[in-house]
C-alpha cells in the first residue's frame, strides 16, 4: 500500500494577507501545494488529503482539487474549533482552531497507511518527498516508528532577515532526541550565527531544522487523541493555546514509547511568509522549471 500524504491547508495566511495556499506562483498559475503533490506522486505516494476550512471548501474544490482529477484520489477533511471530543470544553471567547496536531487529528477517520504530514505553503522539494517515502515505505506494517526530514539550515534561510528553526539534536543512530527553537537565525560575515540576549552563536551550515515535515504510521493518531484530551483538559480554557505536532513527538520520544529518524536532505527549503517573498518564490520556481526539474505546466 503505498504512503499518503496529508495537507496541513487550513490557515489563513495573516501576515502575508490572504489565502495563500490558493496564490498561483508557477508559470501556469501553479499553487506551493501543486508542486508539492507533483513530488509527492513522483516520489512514490498514492493519496493526497487535504485538511481545509468549511467556509473555503468550494474554492478549494474549484482551484486547486479539480487539476488533480484522474491523476491522484484525493479526500478533503475539515478543521474547526468546534472539533473536540465529546463531553470536553473550551473558552467560548475562543476564535482559532487548535494548532497543528489538531489538524492531523481530522485525517483519522481517511488514513489507515502509513502517512506525511506537511504544511501547504511551504515549498520542500523533491529530494525531501523521496527520502520521506522510502522511509513510510519501510515502515508499512510496523508502529512507532516515525520521522521528520531534517533540512540542513543554510538551506532554509531567508533573504529577508532572521528566521526563526528548531534545531535537532540526534543519538547515533540518527533518531530525534530534542528540538531546541532557536531564534534569530542569520547568515553573517563569520557565518550562521543565532542570537541570543544579543550575543551571537555559531550554527553549523548543515545542522538539521525542522520545517514541519513529518512520517507517520496510523497508530499515531490514538496517541494525538488521547494527548488532545488532555490538553483540553489542561489548556482548553485558555483563547490561544495550541496542540503542535513536535510537542507529542517529544513526548513520546521521551516516554520510551516512540523513536522518530531525522533525514537528511540536499533540498532548499523556501515559502512566503511575507508578502514580500512572494516574488523570490515566483522567481525560484521559475528556475527549477527552465532547469527541468519541473515539466510546463505541471499538470
Amino acid at each position: 500500500m503505498k504512503p499518503t500524504l496529508f495537507v496541513l491547508a487550513a490557515g489563513m495566511g495573516s501576515r502575508y494577507g490572504g489565502l495563500k495556499q490558493i496564490d498561483g506562483l508557477g508559470p501556469n498559475g501553479e499553487t506551493i501545494m501543486d508542486y508539492s503533490v507533483f513530488d509527492a506522486l513522483r516520489a512514490g505516494f498514492g493519496k493526497i488529503v487535504f485538511v481545509i476550512r468549511k467556509d473555503f471548501a468550494d474554492d478549494f474544490k474549484r482551484v486547486v482539487l479539480a487539476k488533480y482529477e484522474g491523476k491522484v484520489p484525493c479526500e478533503i477533511c475539515f478543521q474547526a474549533i468546534e472539533n473536540v471530543p465529546e463531553g470536553y470544553t473550551y473558552n467560548p471567547e475562543r476564535t482559532k482552531p487548535w494548532g497543528t496536531n489538531h489538524a492531523v487529528l481530522m485525517g483519522k477517520d481517511l488514513i489507515k497507511e502509513p502517512f506525511a504530514v506537511i504544511n501547504a505553503d511551504d515549498f520542500y522539494g523533491k529530494e525531501s518527498f523521496e527520502v520521506l517515502a522510502k522511509f513510510l515505505n519501510e515502515v508499512a506494517g510496523k508502529q512507532n516508528q516515525y520521522c521528520m526530514v531534517g533540512y540542513r539550515v543554510c538551506n532554509t534561510l531567508s533573504e529577508h532577515g532572521s528566521v526563526s528553526r528548531g534545531v535537532c539534536e540526534t543519538d547515533a543512530e540518527g533518531n530525534l532526541t530534542n528540538v531546541v527553537e532557536r531564534t534569530s537565525i542569520e547568515r553573517k560575515e563569520n557565518g550562521i550565527v543565532y542570537t541570543v540576549d544579543g550575543v551571537d552563536y555559531a550554527l553549523p551550515e548543515n545542522a538539521p531544522v525542522s520545517m514541519n515535515m513529518w512520517g507517520f504510521t496510523p497508530e499515531y493518531f490514538g496517541y494525538v487523541e488521547e494527548a488532545f484530551k488532555t490538553f483540553l483538559k489542561e489548556r482548553g480554557q485558555e483563547l490561544k493555546s495550541e496542540f503542535y505536532i513536535p510537542t507529542l513527538v517529544n513526548d513520546l520520544i521521551v516516554a520510551g514509547k516512540a523513536t522518530c529518524r531525522v533525514l537528511d536532505t540536499t533540498a532548499k527549503w523556501f515559502g512566503v511568509t511575507y508578502a514580500e517573498d512572494r516574488q523570490m518564490v515566483v522567481d525560484k520556481i521559475a528556475a527549477l522549471t527552465e532547469a527541468g526539474v519541473y515539466p510546463n505546466p505541471l499538470f
